[in-house]
């Protein structure tokens, strides 16, 4: 792996990085093609059903692709899904070589378009900034390895660990900035979830504010082509249909309770998810298989301190934000997790990433540590 290679494929990475926020239920790919020393040819995925990343750099490079090296994020596809196969046009074009960062986890593809490039005489090479692009594409990698999709916690507390008053009262903890990469979590992500407790004290809607996201026009634009789904999990359908939630337009409620209740929800244009559980509490970890089935790959978990307690608990958290705020919120608050654990050697140990401020608060990037 040569000096360029990673330099080519560190800006496929970067093109990778402007679907961010549109390219749900497929992964983010960026492509540049190369000749001679020089990019001829760019292109990023931007949207499910549109041209995918290797299209839009043959594209532009035109007669320039002939003995060229493309650098892809990801595997070129070798299927036919809503575009054809991305290999056959690479050989088409007259491609000398084509550098992956990563094998495609799709098992529609894995390793099949790699090699349909080497029957065609093209050198192939996969494994270049291979972490980085598994990272940018971490809820796509995990469902199709794990049949699960990536869970995303976001947290916010006070520099004492509440997360809002006695009474519930928790607006504002953190500040402008801060809700503002909160957006764009949301944004990000593939379905926001929250439970039953938080939209009975907050009345929230967990919607996108496209002017509170800070991106350019370009982004803002397309993160809104794609809202995030809404799913709230209500074991007992407490939450009523009059709530900001439901008002807010269509979303998913996960239950246990009678599914005769389900046409109730479909006339207000909401779907009912009848799931498994007990003592009125929803199985999470059949509820993730559940959303994994139906194309989620990114969840963000925005609850409070029960049910994001439940996650944890399970072991069904990949990533927790914490936002802290400058701030005192005193003994009485609420706390950040409904975790009861009675001795040190039940700590959930935690590996942090990230830790950077954000306006005048500051972002904990964490991983449940591995041993």
């Amino acid at each position: 792996m040569s000096a360029s290679d990673q330099a080519y494929m560190a800006r496929a990475l970067e093109l990778a990085r402007k679907g961010l926020y549109s390219t749900h239920p497929n992964p983010r790919v960026g492509c540049v093609i190369a000749a001679a020393g020089e990019i001829v040819g760019e292109g990023w995925h931007a949207r499910a059903g549109e041209p995918h990343a290797e299209v839009y750099a043959l594209r532009q490079a035109g007669a320039k692709a002939r003995g060229a090296t493309a650098y892809v994020t990801l595997e070129p596809c070798s299927h036919h899904g809503r575009t054809p196969p991305c290999a056959d046009a690479l050989v088409a074009a007259g491609v000398a070589r084509v550098v992956a960062a990563m094998q495609d986890p799709n098992p529609q593809v894995a390793g099949r378009g790699l090699l349909r490039l080497a029957q065609a005489g093209i050198a192939v090479h996969s494994g270049v900034l291979e972490d980085e692009a598994r990272a940018l594409n971490a809820g796509f990698v995990k469902r199709m390895e794990q049949g699960l999709p990536f869970v995303r916690v976001k947290l916010a507390m006070s520099l004492d660990g509440r997360t809002a008053m006695a009474s519930g009262e928790s607006q504002w903890i953190t500040g402008p900035a801060a809700r503002s990469a909160v957006q764009r979590l949301r944004a990000r992500a593939s379905l926001v979830l929250t439970g039953a407790d938080t939209l009975l004290t907050d009345d929230a809607r967990l919607t996108v504010r496209p002017d509170e996201l800070g991106l350019n026009a370009e982004l803002t634009a397309l993160s809104m082509t794609r809202p995030p789904l809404r799913l709230l999990v209500d074991g007992r359908l407490r939450v009523p249909l009059s709530a900001a939630f439901y008002q807010a337009g269509p979303a998913w409620v996960a239950t246990c309770a009678a599914a005769s209740a389900r046409d109730r929800f479909q006339l207000e244009g909401h779907e009912l998810l009848a799931m498994p559980g007990s003592n009125g509490h929803v199985d999470l970890r059949k509820l993730l298989a559940e959303l994994a089935a139906r194309g989620i790959n990114e969840v963000l978990v925005e609850a409070g301190p029960r049910l994001a307690g439940a996650f944890a608990r399970l072991g069904l958290v990949d990533e927790y934000q914490v936002f802290v705020a400058a701030k005192f919120l005193g003994s009485s608050a609420r706390p950040l997790l409904d975790l009861p654990l009675a001795r040190m050697a039940e700590a959930r140990p935690l590996k942090i990433v990230d830790i950077r401020a954000v306006g005048d608060d500051w972002r904990i990037v964490a991983t449940p540590a591995t041993a």
